[in-house]
């Protein structure tokens, strides 16, 4: 199934940031490969073989940015209770549900929604899995600072929180040391498919986008490219040895991931 998501044409882009030397240690290079939208249950299959690439040494920490059709993920800790709506019903709304390995709950993914998938080894970053996820929200905290919206972290609901309500949802695994699954920033998502579910178990605190939040909305692609730098400066990696970022994104290939 991973290997349908690699193939997706126009749509799949890739970029190598190399590494520098910071403080005396070397911090790790970044390779970043944009889709379209992509069915889970594929991106899910495609993260596993990531992940076990980067736990051999195969490949560098890798960061996947897509969206996906409309779909409903339960974390480690979540219930169908938490899903409102009847299964027709979601049939209806082309709505698919899928069981994860991630921290939390439920959530909602779908088109106009910014998803990403750090496959990080989290040792090369010098971070725990706390410091991990509030580097995850920070950035996203300064890169919406950038399209003139106020965000904040809550120490309490793990996410990026605004006057509006809840605009990014966290959830992670880590498999020793490295990471999968990651956020989903809400850019112009349909927000009433989250009235068919109870999000993250805080559906009473509001779930918002950015494009509810400003006069003159960002693309999509803005908002990537921004968050992608903001990802890079909390985390040490380095552009300025390479233009992985610039040209656009989309100018560069995905490389295959090479068997063992």
């Amino acid at each position: 199934m991973a290997g349908s998501v690699r193939r997706a044409g126009p749509h799949t882009s890739g970029g190598r940031v190399r590494g520098r030397v910071s403080s005396g240690r070397m911090t790790p290079p970044l390779n970043v490969h944009v889709f379209g939208i992509a069915p889970y249950a594929e991106v899910w299959a495609l993260q596993e073989q990531l992940a076990d690439a980067r736990l051999a040494g195969r490949v560098p920490d890798s960061l996947l940015l897509l969206e996906h059709p409309p779909t409903i993920t339960l974390g480690r800790r979540g219930s169908l209770a938490d899903v409102y709506a009847s299964p027709e019903a979601l049939a209806r709304r082309g709505v698919t549900v899928e069981r994860t390995s991630r921290g939390g709950l439920v959530t909602f993914h779908g088109p106009g929604q910014l998803v990403g998938y750090p496959i990080v080894h989290l040792r090369g970053l010098g971070r725990t899995v706390p410091a991990y996820v509030h580097g995850l929200e920070s950035a996203m905290v300064r890169a919406l600072s950038g399209f003139g919206i106020a965000a904040w972290e809550d120490t309490e609901h793990p996410g990026v929180w605004t006057a509006g309500g809840k605009v990014a949802a966290i959830g992670i695994a880590q498999r020793r040391g490295v990471t999968l699954h990651g956020f989903a920033l809400n850019v112009d998502p349909d927000l009433s498919y989250f009235e068919l579910i109870n999000p993250c178990g805080l559906g009473g605190l509001g779930v918002t986008s950015i494009a509810r939040l400003v006069a003159r909305p960002p693309t999509l692609a803005a908002v990537r490219r921004s968050l992608v730098r903001c990802l890079i400066d909390e985390f040490g990696w380095s552009g300025e040895e390479d233009h992985g970022i610039v040209p656009p994104l989309d100018t560069i290939s995905v490389p295959e991931i090479q068997p063992n």
